[in-house]
């Protein structure tokens, strides 16, 4: 029989849902002071609905987007437990508003057309090794690439 839900859940039913151990969720506990189960006789913990959501946020910050604890922390501090809970809507909704933004050529396959085009001939020897040369336009264009990368990645960890 499902729980309603509302209802509040055990540690174990939790732990199942979020696909994580019982004492990861204790020790989150001891890291993220947002989270307070209520607690029963004998110390059985008791886990309401928006606790169930703060750690799924906390999990997804985690275990999807590769924060640190560290990390999760500075954002409960200064965005509060709400955002955390609900992460996944605002990265969902980001990506909408950016769009073709996160669109990046593909300037290594645009470059190995150019050097095709250039003729098979234009290459250099490096170590006793043939490399195809490549012209400062495209060392350039291929920078830019990694720069746009880096300014998306820098975004996207806040």
């Amino acid at each position: 029989m499902d729980k309603a839900p509302e209802a509040f859940r055990t540690i174990s039913e939790v732990a199942d849902e979020l696909d994580v151990p019982k004492h990861v969720l204790r020790f989150w506990e001891a890291k993220f002071a947002q989270l307070k189960p209520m607690k029963r006789g004998g110390g059985r913990r008791y886990y309401r609905p928006e606790d169930v959501a703060l750690l799924r946020g906390i999990r997804f910050l985690l275990y999807e987007d590769g924060y640190t604890i560290r990390g999760v922390q500075k954002i409960l501090r200064e965005q509060g437990p709400r955002f955390v809970m609900d992460y996944r809507h605002h990265i969902a909704q980001d990506e909408d508003e950016i769009g073709s933004e996160r669109e990046i050529p593909d300037v290594a396959a645009e470059a190995a057309q150019s050097l095709g085009s250039q003729g098979a001939g234009s290459y250099r020897m490096r170590g006793g090794v043939a490399e195809p040369g490549l012209d400062a336009e495209t060392v350039s264009a291929v920078l830019e690439e990694i720069e746009a990368c880096q300014r998306i990645l820098a975004a996207a960890k806040g």
